[in-house]
């Protein structure tokens, strides 16, 4: 596996991809992403980390032209997760859930060639159980009783 790619990013807001030493630009940045290369972008006044702060930069850029992938509500919905007590684990289950699609889309397309009926029928049961796990993950960190962990009054006794 390939290291991080590091690119620089200079007072000038320029940005420098020092493995092809050559300066990119944002759209560079969002090509190496989706050719799933791994970055880290630093900024060169304080060698801090801002390589969120750049994918988040791509990302607004892609939600303002063409057909934007969240909607008003959802935004609004995650930044309700803001320094909520939650706000570590929906990360955590936001995240997971992202990669389970990304693999079950590879999955999907490796399978289709095969029987597209069976492939579909395979990832639903996949999805039941894999959600069903993560829901119980969620409650349990949640400290939400749920299912068969329930104590009934009659056993408290």
């Amino acid at each position: 596996m390939k290291s991080e790619r590091l690119i620089k990013k200079y007072p000038n807001r320029r940005l420098y991809d020092t493995e092809v030493s050559r300066y990119i630009t944002l759209s560079d940045v969002r090509a190496l992403v989706m050719d799933c290369t791994s970055i880290k972008v630093v900024d060169t006044a304080n060698d801090s980390d801002i390589t969120r702060s750049i994918l988040l930069q791509i990302m607004l850029e892609e939600e303002s032209g063409g057909e934007p992938l969240f909607s008003a509500t959802m935004l609004a919905q995650i930044i309700r997760f803001y320094g909520g007590t939650l706000q570590g684990m929906f990360a955590r289950y936001l995240e997971t859930s992202l990669d389970l699609f990304a693999k079950q889309q590879q999955d999907m397309t490796q399978s289709w060639a095969e029987n597209p009926f069976e492939a579909m029928s395979r990832m639903t049961q996949k999805n039941v159980e894999i959600w069903a796990d993560l829901q119980k993950d969620f409650m349990r960190a949640a400290r939400f009783e749920f299912g068969g962990e329930r104590k009934k009054k009659d056993d408290a006794v």
